[in-house]
């Protein structure tokens, strides 16, 4: 696939304490990033979904909307008492939440960012994920909606002086996604009362045609779900989360996974094939199959294609993210937060395992847009130690790595994964890659040079609770060693004589039983 126009550079936010600068990104030069830009002082800063412009809060309740071609300052708003602030998929709007005093006052406001007009304005009582941001957009902002009472609320997007022109009205509705690309459908969550179930419900953003839902589900059990939407607007993953597992299995509640279709196909569980919670889910870029990490320690996970039938198994091991590269070619299965951070690279598109890495303590974790390039970053304040940035080729090999005394963010800046080449492209680069790395090697033909560049795959081994550093101990001394190797202690040897002298008892008396007989 040709492109009339060069692939944009790579570039990397990075905030700290002092305020956020932009790097050169990946390849670096002298192995050290470029400052795209030096540090700006602020509170918090957010891009847009296209990476057209970057909304920055600063200290003094002051919102600048950033140009991302030149990050130069295009508008200013100053919001006294301002708690959350957004930006539309494209930059067009800024959305702002602040404080009130009384019920009249209408503290969420819709901004169009060229000319610094407010042109929406309502009344929030609160904010929560589920309800922020008030107005959604799909991705090419065509179409906008609100949740609101009992009803979703749809906007003309050229024209919000109109106010809503049309209503859904959907009873005891409590959270609403809509699709993105497009936005044709939206999702609507209806949690279960007086003893009736909760349902997910799919309906179309047209207006003629809401009459009744395309697609629809109830069950139990379920207090929370979280949306995923495909690319193309015709598959629905619902994450349906219950606070008490009535197993008593998982602290944590109990998970199920919906999987719902616009044509009404498929409106049912996702057929996991082991117990335990739902740990992440993504779509490919290509909408076209969806990767699930699931079950008890060590998880599982498992590739589905759009009719929900499983295509590939990743295996199990102490996994609970799950990202695809941009292309859909790579994806990098992760086991982060409380896990201890092993990575696992796969080429989805040769079946096959190509490398593996460890990341401790990471945070976030996401790929470059061109999907060649793996960002993990530990950021406060979930951890206020081992700060930094690390930055993986495709294969899991390590490109580079900052540590700082305290770091808030490190994200990607936003580009359009079309812009960059092709899949084949991209094999083929990273081919050669790998080729030049192992010429290092001198040693046998460039095929096995190539093969040499994947690690030795080791079974994962099963997941221990970080405060569990001694468990390998304690095991050994209550059950015995795992294998004729290990050097057993006293009490493990005196607990494995007296499980051989059990065996041969038992052995004994069913020889004397059968001869009996």
């Amino acid at each position: 696939m040709a492109f009339s126009d060069p692939a944009p550079p790579l570039q990397i936010l990075a905030r700290e304490p002092e305020g956020f600068s932009i790097w050169t990104g990946p390849p670096f030069s002298n192995g050290q990033p470029g400052v795209k830009l030096e540090k700006v002082p602020c509170a918090s800063s957010k891009f847009s979904e296209d990476g057209s412009r970057l909304m920055v809060s600063k200290p003094d309740s002051r919102i600048c909307i950033y140009n991302c071609s030149n990050f130069s300052e295009i508008r200013s708003f100053e919001i006294p008492n301002v708690l959350a602030a957004a930006l539309s998929p494209r930059g067009t709007y800024l959305q702002t939440f602040q404080k009130f005093s009384t019920p009249q006052d209408k503290n969420v406001v819709l901004w169009n960012i060229e000319t610094g007009d407010p042109i929406y304005q309502l009344f929030q009582k609160g904010m929560s994920k589920t309800t922020w941001p008030s107005i959604q957009f799909s991705s090419d902002e065509a179409v906008s909606c609100r949740l609101a009472t009992n009803e979703l609320q749809f906007f003309d997007s050229g024209d919000f002086s109109k106010g809503f022109i049309y209503r859904l009205r959907i009873p005891g509705i409590a959270a609403a996604e809509l699709s993105k690309s497009p936005g044709s459908y939206v999702a609507a969550f209806v949690p279960e009362s007086k003893g009736i179930p909760a349902s997910v419900q799919i309906f179309p953003c047209d207006k003629d045609l809401q009459t009744q839902p395309v697609a629809r589900r109830n069950f139990f059990r379920c207090s929370t779900v979280q949306f995923s939407w495909n690319y193309g607007s015709n598959g629905l993953l619902a994450v349906a989360q219950a606070d008490v597992d009535k197993t008593n299995q998982s602290y944590y509640g109990e998970s199920k996974l919906y999987y719902l279709t616009t044509d009404g196909a498929h409106e049912g569980l996702v057929p996991l094939s082991k117990e335990g919670p739902v740990h992440d889910v993504r779509w490919s870029s290509s909408g076209l199959e969806f990767a699930v990490v699931y079950g008890f320690m060590p998880a599982k996970a498992t590739i589905f294609n759009k009719k929900c039938n499983p295509l590939f198994e990743l295996g199990t091991g102490p996994y609970n993210t799950i990202r695809w590269n941009p292309k859909g070619k790579f994806l990098c299965l992760a086991g982060f937060g409380n896990l201890p951070g092993e990575m696992a690279f796969w080429d989805y598109m040769d079946k096959k395992l190509i490398g593996t890495a460890k990341a401790e303590w990471s945070v976030t974790s996401e790929w470059s847009p061109d999907g060649r390039y793996f960002m993990t970053a530990t950021t406060a304040p979930r951890l206020q130690v081992d700060n930094g940035v690390k930055i993986f080729n495709h294969n899991g090999s390590l490109y580079f790595k900052k540590m700082y005394d305290k770091l808030y963010q490190a994200e990607w800046k936003p580009e359009a994964p079309e812009r960059f080449c092709d899949i084949t492209e991209l094999a083929q680069s990273i081919g050669s890659l790998k080729v030049e790395e192992t010429k290092s090697q001198g040693k046998g033909s460039k095929s096995s040079q190539t093969k040499t560049t994947i690690p030795t795959v080791h079974k994962p081994a099963a997941y221990r609770p970080p405060h569990a550093k001694a468990a390998a101990t304690v095991q050994a001394e209550l059950f015995g060693g795992g294998g004729p190797t290990e050097q057993l202690s006293k009490n493990a040897l005196r607990n494995q004589k007296k499980r051989e002298k059990q065996r041969e008892k038992k052995a004994a008396e069913g020889s004397s039983a059968s001869t009996g007989s």
